[in-house]
């Protein structure tokens, strides 16, 4: 098999005219055959070409068969979750980003759909599963606090079970994981955030070597007509083929980073893949090649968080992670600001937890940045 980047610039067979880039298909409609039948594509919510270049491209990443785009990361969840049904139930990881969590306590109990939030689920057994789970839902490494669950064993545990495992792989992406490989049943992602990797487009991707869950997805979107546009789905596949590289920069630039600000006074503790306990670090080694670009650091009692933020000058004070421009936010108020205060506690996000994501700006301006603003908490 060919390597990841070799396979992402040219996953795709016949670009028309022998174009070393795919065209763009805008058309929101397609012309039929009068004499009867369908033509291959007929309307832009049920098949587009530029589309299915980019599906097939992420596909090929994830080794599945089957990828689908959504116009957001949560259109993405939304179409996993969407496969369970009235009476049926979902273990979900705890902490999960804040909009799978909205969607957890708000969507599907109006759908009949039940959730039970685990804190650790490397504990799961089979006494946690009855009747009515039908999917475990995990984040891994878990957004913001970085813990790591066994994805094998899980998928293992889920199937024996008679339930599905579906993984958000935001975080590492396929570059550094890959979920199916595992034995998880579908990955989801926010393309908006490392695959595009730019901080200029909205996107979600759902993938699958299921047919049955293929057909659930491609159902998702066609009823919901929540699809990634022609535009953006070729800006997706252009970025994407540059995701290597990019997160190469941005994996040495969070080392540096970390390295420089772990003695710092004004830091009491350091989250990464594998740092909560020797289990996840023997975890995440074993299934992951990276640990990714985002930590979450804890300011220490007493110092001004607000201080801290106004001294940034590099570091961008937002939502969101995964592009080329480094950022930070407060998750208790910011990312999980829906969560209930109950559940900030079990899942151990502070007021004073900050959530960093690395970009691929010159590392030493990058600490000196932080470090400056540390100095000023």
């Amino acid at each position: 098999m060919a390597g990841f980047t070799t396979r992402t610039i040219h996953a795709l067979e016949n670009v028309e005219q022998g174009a070393v880039t795919p065209p763009i298909y805008a058309a929101s409609t397609f012309l039929q055959p009068t004499e009867g039948g369908e033509g291959e594509y007929e309307y832009q919510r049920g098949g587009n070409p530029t589309r299915d270049n980019a599906q097939q491209t992420l596909a090929a990443l994830e080794n599945a068969t089957h990828a689908f785009l959504y116009a957001t990361g949560m259109a993405a969840t939304a179409a996993a979750l969407g496969t369970l049904r009235a009476g049926e139930s979902v273990i979900m990881s705890l902490p999960v980003y804040g909009g799978n969590y909205r969607f957890a306590t708000i969507e599907l109990p109006k759908r009949g759909v039940e959730h039970r939030f685990v804190n650790d689920p490397n504990a799961l057994t089979d006494e946690d599963f009855d009747d009515s789970v039908a999917m475990v839902f995990l984040e891994t490494p878990s957004n913001p606090t970085l813990r790591v669950a066994d994805i094998q064993r899980i998928a293992d545990l889920a199937h024996r079970n008679g339930a599905v495992l579906v993984v958000d792989n935001t975080f590492l992406t396929p570059y550094l994981q890959r979920p199916l490989d595992l034995g998880a049943d579908m990955t989801v992602q926010s393309a908006t955030k490392y695959l595009a990797g730019h901080g200029d487009l909205l996107g979600g991707v759902a993938a699958t070597n299921d047919e049955a869950l293929a057909e659930e997805l491609f159902k998702a979107q066609l009823i919901s007509g929540g699809v990634l546009s022609p535009i953006d789905s070729y800006r997706l596949l252009q970025n994407v083929k540059t995701l290597a590289l990019r997160v190469d920069r941005q994996q040495e630039n969070a080392r540096r980073v970390i390295e420089a600000i772990q003695d710092h006074p004004a830091v009491s503790r350091i989250h990464t893949p594998g740092s909560y306990s020797a289990e996840e670090t023997e975890i995440q080694i074993r299934q992951a090649d990276g640990p990714g670009a985002v930590f979450s650091m804890e300011i220490a009692d007493g110092k001004n968080i607000q201080a801290f933020l106004g001294a940034l000058k590099v570091f961008g004070f937002a939502v969101s992670l995964g592009g080329i421009e480094s950022l930070l936010c407060l998750p208790a108020s910011m990312t999980q600001g829906a969560y209930s205060e109950k559940d900030l506690v079990t899942a151990e996000i502070s007021e004073n937890l900050v959530r960093v994501a690395v970009g691929i700006e010159d590392a030493e301006d990058l600490i000196s940045d932080l470090v400056g603003a540390l100095d000023a908490a």
